[in-house]
């Protein structure tokens, strides 16, 4: 204890509760204290360092909440274990290789992408930027977008892919112990992400229409920094925000200070059009919309848009690190964007995916199993174990996503797998007569086929 006493003295630069956390935080960095060390008491910590008892308990619910320490009953408050990060996506992604069908992914048919090599053959003009002052944002692109936009704004930043607004906008915007509302299920990248940002995550259900406003209005009563929803295409579940909804949501959210964060992630394959909150609370939204699924992953691009006191210290960020997104890789979306052919792939494909959801969806119901949403590359079907279906669909070559990491607290609700519709090609009904007979399956007879 002496010792952990002298190094927290040495780290420590003001005698306030904030001090007294980075004090704590920086010896965990440099490793005089472990994960499962144990923090000296309250009243010792206060006596040794001269601070308050009053101060010391404030650093420690710093510290709680950022999930640096923890209690731990009879052995009273310990360091926490390292957060490895990224292991909800890691177990979604978790599969044996070898299976005939993977529907495991979310990822879109390769096949149904715009041709990016006969698109860049056709770019005219110099291809590599004049400065690195150049402005981040093509021209023509922020146009091209802005013509097209949900809600009315005055400008956006173009980025590398939504999980690259969504760091941005965590990294700059919020603050480790913040409470942040989020769908569940939801995307396992983003609750990965948030938990490394330290902040504490409240699960709210879905409908048909988006969010339970009656969930939302309980978790409002806790006053939230931020709400994350997905307008369309939901992933897992295919739900779209309805007008209704948004408009509703909306309302719920006006006399507060939550921020709604707007992660448009299916972008142009969703059936549904584009809605933003930002119509009715202009002030509070930050809208994300990608162009990965719609025109190529590798293309690495979406674009953000909200009111210039939300987007200045996101854009100030950015011009710490990386800067700019390529250029070239702008231009190549303000061509993909505006070249008939391109668009008209891409109408193709999204009819596509809505057919073979349909055709899968359609099949299901004739067995009894109802999954939500209508849109989307993927569909959420409630299982009676979830193991026993993932193992199941395996042992027929089919690979799925297990439902676990996509929810916020697998031991709430009933268990689900995630299947990635958009990737059957043909054997639709044989598809869909698998997953309904794996929906069923137990552990014991998942174990002995």
């Amino acid at each position: 204890m002496r010792d952990v006493l002298s190094g927290l003295e040495e780290r420590l630069e003001s005698p306030t509760s904030k001090g007294l956390a980075h004090a704590v935080s920086v010896a965990i960095r440099d490793g005089v204290l472990a994960p499962g060390d144990r923090l000296p008491p309250i009243r010792q910590v206060a006596q040794e360092l001269m601070l308050s008892p009053t101060t010391v308990s404030a650093a420690w619910q710093l510290l709680a909440r950022s999930g640096a320490i923890r209690s731990d009953g009879r052995r009273g408050t310990t360091v926490a274990p390292a957060n490895r990060g990224g292991e909800r996506y890691s177990t979604a992604l978790s599969r044996e290789t070898g299976n005939r069908l993977d529907l495991s992914t979310g990822v879109p048919d390769p096949a149904l992408l715009p041709d990016l090599a006969d698109l860049l053959d056709r770019l005219d003009g110099p291809i590599a930027p004049s400065s690195y002052l150049d402005d981040p944002v093509l021209p023509e692109l922020r146009d091209i977008l802005l013509a097209d936009w949900p809600a009315p704004v005055d400008d956006l930043l173009v980025v590398d892919g939504a999980m690259d607004a969504l760091d941005l906008i965590t990294r700059t915007l919020l603050r480790a112990g913040d409470r942040v509302v989020v769908e569940s299920p939801g995307f396992p990248v983003l609750l990965d992400l948030l938990e490394d940002r330290g902040v504490v995550v409240q699960p709210v259900r879905l409908d048909h229409s988006g969010p339970d406003l009656d969930d939302v209005a309980a978790r409002l009563g806790r006053r939230p920094a931020a709400i994350i929803v997905q307008p369309r295409g939901q992933n897992p579940t295919g739900v779209s925000l309805t007008p209704t909804r948004a408009r509703r949501l909306a309302n719920l959210l006006a006399p507060t200070s939550c921020l709604v964060i707007e992660d448009d992630s299916a972008g142009d394959i969703a059936s549904s059009p584009a809605l933003s909150l930002g119509a009715w609370i202009p002030d509070q939204v930050l809208h994300i919309r990608s162009f990965s699924k719609s025109y190529g992953p590798d293309l690495r691009l979406a674009a953000l848009t909200g009111p210039a006191p939300l987007l200045a210290p996101i854009r100030h960020a950015r011009a710490l690190g990386q800067g700019w997104t390529s250029r070239l890789l702008q231009r190549a979306l303000a061509a993909l964007l505006t070249d008939p052919q391109s668009t008209a792939n891409v109408r193709s494909a999204r009819a596509e995916y809505a057919r073979r959801r349909g055709l899968v969806t359609t099949r299901l119901a004739e067995h009894g199993i109802s999954v939500p949403g209508t849109d989307g590359l993927n569909i959420w079907v409630p299982v009676r174990d979830e193991s026993a279906a993932v193992l199941r669909l395996a042992s027929e070559g089919i690979a799925v996503a297990p439902g676990g990491p996509f929810v916020v607290d697998s031991r709430d609700g009933e268990p689900h797998i995630r299947v990635t519709t958009g990737l059957i090609t043909s054997g639709h009904r044989e598809v869909a007569d698998a997953i309904a007979d794996a929906a069923s399956s137990s552990a014991w007879s998942a174990q002995h086929r």
